[in-house]
């Protein structure tokens, strides 16, 4: 009866404690269930309310130090380099390069199927075409888009 009647308080203490709602909650029921297990070794009844809160405050660090050390364990290799970013970014815009400079026909069939995933099928039924020829010009489009992205890039050739 005292521990369920004294949730609402370790719930408030808690929100105002820890880093997130949902660490709040854990360390709040976490406290809860500590104070249950050892309500028995509490010596003076009059203690109660700063046992209570005392336990809180340790559960919200305890959840701090939990939230901490998985940050700490992302390798540092899962972090893009600002070098890494803008040498995607680099690629993304030779790769939209290569596509604008495909013949239009080529360059529909490709982003239809390749980019917003239609079926071969369907790509031919839009564009009205045979399925041999939207494989033809799909083919064609890759060929060509591998083709140029092949080739040196014209920053790399000003860099040697």
């Amino acid at each position: 009866m005292l521990v369920s009647g004294s949730h609402p308080h370790v719930r408030r203490f808690a929100y105002s404690l820890c880093a997130s709602p949902e660490d709040a909650e854990d360390a709040a029921q976490e406290a809860l269930i500590i104070l249950y297990r050892k309500i028995g070794t509490l010596r003076a009844s009059g203690a109660l309310a700063s046992w209570m809160f005392r336990i809180v405050r340790n559960e919200c660090l305890r959840q701090l130090r939990l939230r901490t050390r998985r940050a700490e364990a992302i390798p540092d290799s899962t972090i893009a380099s600002a070098e890494e970013q803008v040498m995607h970014r680099l690629e993304a815009e030779r790769v939209a390069a290569a596509i604008a400079a495909l013949p239009e026909e080529q360059r529909r069939v490709l982003i239809m199927r390749d980019v917003q995933g239609y079926s071969g099928r369907m790509v031919a039924d839009l564009l009205g075409l045979s399925a041999a020829a939207m494989k033809s010009r799909l083919h064609r489009a890759r060929a060509a888009i591998q083709l140029s992205l092949r080739e040196p890039r014209p920053e790399a050739e000003n860099e040697q």
